[in-house]
């Protein structure tokens, strides 16, 4: 099983750049067929993981992906999963 892992942490308050990396990291995972892109948006207040969670949800990008899990363990990581 494939996985990229992508860590918000270095632009964390970006709102382009984040956008950018997320968008880059998902078609990435589909046109090299990735089982899974693992997203660290860290635990902070939460804002980050929201906005990761609206970008998801997008009718464009949540075509592109099969589910969304939280890491129960984890409150900071989010895992996206793909069906190729």
């Amino acid at each position: 099983m494939s996985k990229l892992k992508l860590d918000l942490h270095e632009i964390f308050n970006r709102g382009q750049k984040i956008e950018d990396a997320l968008n880059n990291i998902i078609q990435e995972a589909v046109q090299r067929k990735i089982d899974i892109v693992e997203i660290i948006p860290g635990k902070g207040s939460g804002q980050l993981k929201k906005t990761v969670i609206r970008f998801l949800e997008q009718k464009h990008i949540k075509q592109m992906y099969h589910r969304i899990d939280k890491d129960s363990k984890n409150f900071g990581r989010l895992f996206v999963r793909f069906k190729h």
